[in-house]
Parts: structure tokens; C-alpha cells; sequence
């Protein structure tokens, strides 16, 4: 579990940062839990693009993981592998629970195969398990926060991150959430204890733009670069940069400085405190 830097065979490769897989117990995926995935390149159902700058990138069948464990309460599984998964930047890890049943779930920091595991009230305060918000002591690192009851878990599961319960009052318990904001969640929402894995993602580095195309990102062009039909920067004689107003959109909407938040009464009265 870390990263590998290369020799500087090619200009890019001296940069270049990848993993080095060292987690992985397999190669092959589980074939039940996966689901065909159709690439949309950007384009809505009737072919306009309304996300700009994706396309092509490798074909990839989706893993399905199970983000409500409360239907397998108080049913013991082991941990058969820790797996890559190409549609997110955390692993997987497979589980195989005492009733026969498959699931993959994310790959808490520390969990290693062979394990056991179990989601239910009264289940032991160990990195994996899942349980209500009521059952977790304040301090304790925690991932897959339901931002509902009974909806699964929405928030925290990209890899490295981790939410610290800071306190309980009443129904409600504030926690601080990897972007700095503390919110108020219902103590019957369910989470995973542990930091999600793969922590070194940040840490990578593309190196060519060739890794990117293989994500299916193609380049972003900026504004100042398109003719003045195309954007609202566009035009003028050599780099004309300097002369620009505001930043805006393609469309002219300003970007810079605007405010992209849901504005729903339910998402700001929970805010006890917004990120930085």
C-alpha cells in the first residue's frame, strides 16, 4: 500500500506517480455483482452535450456495492479480497456473509482478508462494522454517513477521508466532515468505523495527458483560447488575457465567486458550522 515513482524514460514518465497495487489480494472480480456501463460522452437523451469535455476513455463494468448494510444485521462475513475498482478512487473489499451471499463494500484503512465483519446495534466497535450513530462514541473516525435514515450511505466514501464525531445533543450529532463543516446528522443515520482506504490517491500524479483520455477526460480548453463565437473571452489579437472582465461562463454566467450550494431550508439548518 503506497506509491512508485519511475525512471525518467520520456519527458512525462519523469513525473509520473502511480500506486503500487501492494493491497490487492486479486485480480478478478466478483461476476455477479457486475453491471454493463454505458458511456454517455457528456450527452443528454437527445445528443447535446450538456457536460463539456468527456468522452472515450476505457470500457469498465460497474462493481455494485452495498451502501445499506441494515439488511444484513447481525449476519456475520468475511472478507475474502481487497479489489480495484476502476469507477471510484477508494478499493472494494469483498465480503461473504454466513448466509452464502456476496457484497462488496469500500475498503476501510486497515481491514485485512480473512477478517470478520458484522452491521447491527450491538455489534463490536471495530474498523468495518457498521452500525447507528447512536452505538459510536464522540472521537471515533467514521465513513459512509447516511445523510438520511434508511436512504444508505451518501457522504464521506471517497478514498482517505474520514468524518470525527465531535459531540451528541439530544436526536442529533455534530459531525465534522473532511471539508471542514460541522453538521448535525440523526443518531439513527448508520456509518462504517474506519477512514475509507487508499489514502495515497491524493498523492498521484497523471503524468501524461494520455491517463487522463483512459478516465475519459478530454482536455478542458480555456475560454481565452476560442474565437468569440464559442465564449465570451474569446477573440482579440495574441494573448489577450489581461483585457478580460469578469471570469465567466460560456454562456455568460459569472463564475468566479458563485455561490453553487443547494439552497434548501433543510441543508442550511443542519449547518452548525460551514467549511472554510
Amino acid at each position: 500500500m503506497g506509491i512508485k515513482t519511475h525512471k525518467p524514460t520520456t519527458p512525462t514518465r519523469r513525473f509520473e506517480v502511480t500506486s503500487d497495487f501492494s493491497e490487492l489480494t486479486t485480480s478478478k472480480p466478483q461476476k455477479s455483482l457486475l453491471v454493463p456501463m454505458k458511456k454517455t460522452g457528456g450527452r443528454n437523451a437527445h445528443g447535446h452535450i450538456t457536460s463539456r469535455f468527456m468522452g472515450g476513455g476505457h470500457k469498465q463494468m460497474y462493481r455494485r456495492i452495498d451502501f445499506y448494510r441494515r439488511d444484513k444485521a447481525n449476519v456475520k462475513a468475511t472478507v475474502l479480497s481487497v479489489e480495484y475498482d476502476p469507477n471510484r478512487s477508494s478499493r472494494i473489499s469483498l465480503l461473504q456473509y454466513a448466509d452464502g451471499e456476496k457484497r462488496y463494500i469500500l475498503w476501510p484503512e486497515g481491514l485485512k482478508v480473512g477478517e470478520e465483519l458484522m452491521a447491527g446495534n450491538d455489534v463490536e466497535l471495530k474498523v468495518g462494522n457498521a452500525m447507528p450513530l447512536r452505538r459510536v462514541p464522540p472521537g471515533q473516525v467514521v465513513h459512509n454517513l447516511e445523510v438520511h435514515p434508511n436512504r444508505g450511505a451518501q457522504m464521506v466514501r471517497s478514498a482517505g477521508l474520514g468524518a470525527y464525531i465531535q459531540a451528541k445533543e439530544g436526536d442529533l450529532a455534530h459531525i465534522r466532515l473532511p471539508s471542514g463543516e460541522v453538521r448535525l446528522f440523526s443518531l439513527d443515520c448508520w456509518v462504517t468505523i474506519g477512514q475509507v482506504g487508499h489514502g495515497e490517491h491524493k498523492s498521484l500524479v497523471t503524468g501524461k495527458a494520455g491517463r487522463s483520455r483512459w478516465l475519459g477526460r478530454k482536455p478542458h480548453v480555456r475560454g481565452v483560447a476560442m474565437n468569440p463565437v464559442n465564449h465570451p473571452h474569446g477573440g482579440g489579437e495574441g494573448k489577450s488575457g489581461q483585457g478580460n472582465p469578469h471570469p465567466v461562463s460560456p454562456w455568460g454566467w459569472h463564475t468566479k465567486g458563485r455561490k453553487t450550494r443547494n439552497r434548501k431550508k433543510y441543508s442550511r439548518r443542519l449547518i452548525v458550522k460551514r467549511r472554510q
